[in-house]
């Protein structure tokens, strides 16, 4: 789905609740925001891993406009600071990154889908490769493939170490992001 779509069915799920808002409550706005808007940014966002600043813009815009709406701030308010410490959701490309690596921790960890973790290959299961200064960090290899560039196992490279150690916490998912 393009970007231009995002847009459309983004501001157009505002413009609805905005017709509603003067009679809910900020929490329950704060629900339908979650889902009919940000569930449809997170929604296979991690192919636009890597995508134009442009593209970006125009879905930060939308969760911009989704902000304002819960908080019921005016057009020109600075809404940054309320989305950080109010809402306490992350920019696009940080919830793009973020959603990459909860599926590289969970494909280490075997609980992903078996057709995540064929992708998600450690160095050191390649006999060649064992031996290597990757393997021995946790690497995953980059796969061969016919497009241009792969984006999640260069992204476990951007990753803190410790998602690798089994040992670690498990993360807690909330449906507030």
């Amino acid at each position: 789905m393009s970007t231009l779509l995002y847009l459309l069915f983004g501001f157009y799920y505002l413009r609805q609740i905005r017709t509603m808002r003067r009679s809910l409550t900020t929490d329950s706005t704060k629900s339908l925001v979650h889902a009919l808007i940000a569930s449809r940014l997170d929604y296979c966002n991690s192919v636009l891993y890597r995508i134009n600043t442009s593209a970006t813009k125009i879905l930060q815009s939308v969760l911009h406009s989704a902000a304002r709406l819960i908080m019921r701030k005016q057009k020109f308010d600075s809404i940054t600071p309320t989305i950080r410490d109010d809402l306490h959701w992350l920019p696009v490309l940080q919830r793009i990154v973020y959603k990459l690596c909860t599926i590289i921790y969970m494909c280490l960890h075997q609980t992903a889908p078996v057709y995540l973790q064929d992708i998600c290959v450690p160095v050191s299961t390649t006999a060649s490769r064992r031996y290597l200064r990757s393997a021995a960090r946790g690497d995953l290899q980059v796969l061969a493939t016919k497009t241009v560039t792969f984006g999640a196992p260069q992204l476990c490279f951007e990753c803190p170490q410790t998602l690798e150690q089994p040992t670690t916490a498990t993360p807690r998912f909330d449906t507030d992001t």
